[in-house]
């Protein structure tokens, strides 16, 4: 089922996942990527970025896109750009044990889209919710921030590295957000 971003000037709740749920971002320089991606998108293509959490295998997002940008442009961009460079750092590196495996999978993966020629990193479409109420959107926030304490990787919100609730709790963060409330 799709859930395309209608409203390009509305604020969302995305999910990006890995295909198959492959636990790629165990490893920094993956997770590095994507943190890098993302304030990039904030310095140059217009990324409101008001929340992450980077999972294992996936990425929780609430943003939208500044005047004049298209936010399905910038996630376009942003999953095409990670994609690559993901792809490139894991075929480089000769210590990444599961390597092979990795590559099979993307590359098999691009096989069932036709819009793919080589890999496929991402699935397809991202699940994107436009948040319509300020009760939808806190409880999409507390989501996104409870996200590593359920998964039982950490014991409180702030201390995951790779969110933004270190951000709320005035700690400090791998990437500065907008704050919602």
């Amino acid at each position: 089922m799709a859930y395309p971003i209608r409203n390009q000037e509305g604020l969302y709740f995305i999910t990006c996942t890995v295909v198959e749920w492959a636990d790629v971002f165990t490893r920094p320089i993956y997770k590095d990527i994507i943190i890098e991606s993302l304030r990039y998108c904030q310095q140059s293509k217009g990324l409101e970025l008001f929340s992450y959490c980077l999972m294992s295998n996936h990425l929780h997002l609430i943003a939208r896109a500044a005047d004049d940008h298209n936010l399905s442009d910038i996630m376009r961009d942003f999953k095409k750009y990670t994609a690559k460079r993901i792809f490139e750092n894991l075929h480089a590196n000769p210590q990444e044990s599961r390597r092979f495996w990795l590559e099979w999978l993307f590359k098999n993966a691009a096989n069932f889209n036709q819009r793919n020629t080589n890999i496929q990193f991402w699935q397809q479409p991202s699940h994107s919710i436009e948040l319509l109420s300020e009760a939808v959107t806190q409880q999409k926030l507390n989501y996104i921030h409870q996200n590593p304490v359920r998964a039982g990787v950490c014991y409180r919100a702030e201390d995951y590295v790779y969110s933004s609730a270190s951000f709320y709790a005035g700690l400090e963060a791998v990437l500065e957000v907008e704050r919602l409330f």
